[in-house]
């Protein structure tokens, strides 16, 4: 619902699904579009993750990690500087598993691990001081085809449209790293305006009538560094996915 005062839409603040919580650490759904926390890129945004987060469990809280504004699922936040600092310490020491689902492009028909180093992505207004002549950093993302699918419907010079629905577990985390790995397996994911296809995102958006980027942190699995048990935090497909997943006739259970 929105409403328009004096020719400014105002938008009905957002509620965020809380997928756990404990006193150490709080985790959220966060949909497709919101940024986690306020930067240089936002300056017509109303709302952002953090303070949502914030704002619906009465409580400062700290953000341990970050997801792209057009990518959905599980972001994880501390609610003490201390927790922060051992998370922080976790993810550094690479012993948080992230998986993510991508709809791509194509047919990718085999798994394997995309060992392709990326120079540091900078933003052209944000990251000013930051050196551009940096050696393109090591990153691996182990990836698993998952389901395909086609589409009887002409596109460019080919006779029909396909798909692929790949999981992926990023060993490193340089930035947009799953999008820029797909990329380079020539399997694109889908509404990605970066790195994507200049054909398919607009049928897409057409076919199915919407437009995002078609990427999901479906879970994450760490020890908690307080209560030193195995956790898990899994996000649901939303109900575009699911539209998707019905066109094209995937199961989801047999996912």
């Amino acid at each position: 619902m929105t409403i328009k005062s004096a020719g400014t839409v105002i938008v009905d603040k957002p509620i965020l699904k809380i997928l756990y919580q404990d006193e150490f650490i709080v985790a959220v759904d966060k949909p497709a579009g919101l940024f986690v926390h306020r930067s240089f890129m936002d300056k017509d945004e109303v709302y952002f993750a953090l303070q949502l987060v914030r704002d619906q469990i009465g409580q400062y809280v700290y953000p341990l990690h970050r997801l792209d504004r057009p990518t959905s699922g599980v972001l994880l936040f501390a609610l003490t500087q201390d927790v922060a600092r051992l998370m922080g310490q976790a993810f550094t020491d690479r012993n948080i598993k992230k998986t993510y689902y991508a709809l791509t492009r194509g047919h990718l028909l085999n798994d394997g691990v995309v060992d392709h180093p990326l120079k540091e992505k900078l933003d052209d207004l944000g990251d000013k001081n930051v050196s551009r002549d940096k050696e393109a950093q090591s990153a691996q993302t182990h990836y698993q085809s998952v389901i395909t699918a086609s589409l009887p419907v002409p596109l460019g010079k080919y006779s029909s449209v396909r798909y692929s629905l790949i999981k992926c577990q990023p060993h490193t985390g340089r930035r947009h790293q799953i999008r820029r790995h797909l990329a380079h397996l020539r399997h694109p994911i889908i509404g990605d305006i970066n790195y994507g296809d200049n054909k398919q995102n607009p049928f897409f958006g057409e076919y199915f009538g919407f437009k995002r980027l078609m990427l999901l942190a479906k879970s994450i699995d760490f020890i908690h560094p307080v209560t030193e048990l195995a956790i898990t935090i899994e996000a649901e497909f939303d109900e575009q996915w699911q539209q998707v997943f019905s066109a094209l006739q995937w199961q989801q259970d047999s996912l």
